[in-house]
């Protein structure tokens, strides 16, 4: 079962820095949020990968995914959680650029055109390597159906994704830390 609380505790100690960053969509912020600390981590990945699940409920997709190497583990984490449920899910990689040889392909995984899935990610800013990561899909002909995050950072990323017709949740919020979004 999902551990909220224990998943914030988690991500305080071991992701949350505070500081002068810039982040991957070009914005400069006082905290960076490092995910793979936490999505790499045993304790982690299971408290990820179930509270994914709960989220999803019984409105399972074919797949869960994102673009790689963000999405990666979180997509393990879920696949290996469902596994241990005894549900049938699969996974699927984006790749940042096309397979060079073999297949020369964006998407991996076990999935075939009209399939159903929900692109996973952990901290959204602006939501654009997740949007990139359903173009791709949408390109294999894949139909994304959600947008689920580990932390939102509340700073557009719902509303960009919103504004295409995905559905759009986090187990987190920033809020969730002490930490107001900018307010522009």
């Amino acid at each position: 079962m999902y551990d909220k609380q224990k998943l914030i505790d988690l991500i305080r100690e071991k992701a949350l820095k505070f500081g002068d960053f810039t982040l991957a969509s070009g914005k400069k912020a006082k905290y960076y949020l490092d995910g793979k600390q936490v999505t790499l981590d045993a304790a982690g990945a299971m408290l990820i990968g179930e509270g994914i699940l709960e989220l999803l409920g019984d409105k399972l997709p074919v797949a869960v995914g994102g673009m790689a190497i963000g999405a990666d583990p979180i997509t393990a984490a879920v696949i290996t959680m469902a596994g241990v449920r005894g549900v049938p899910l699969k996974g699927i990689l984006v790749r940042k650029e096309a397979k060079g040889h073999g297949t020369q392909q964006f998407i991996e995984g076990p999935v075939k055109p009209g399939d159903d899935i929900v692109v996973v990610e952990d901290v959204v800013t602006t939501g654009g390597s997740s949007l990139l990561a359903i173009d791709r899909m949408e390109a294999a002909g894949l139909k994304v159906k959600q947008v689920i995050c580990i932390i939102d950072r509340m700073e557009g990323g719902a509303e960009a994704f919103q504004a295409r017709g995905y559905s759009f949740t986090s187990l987190l919020t920033i809020k969730d830390f002490g930490i107001e979004p900018p307010t522009n």
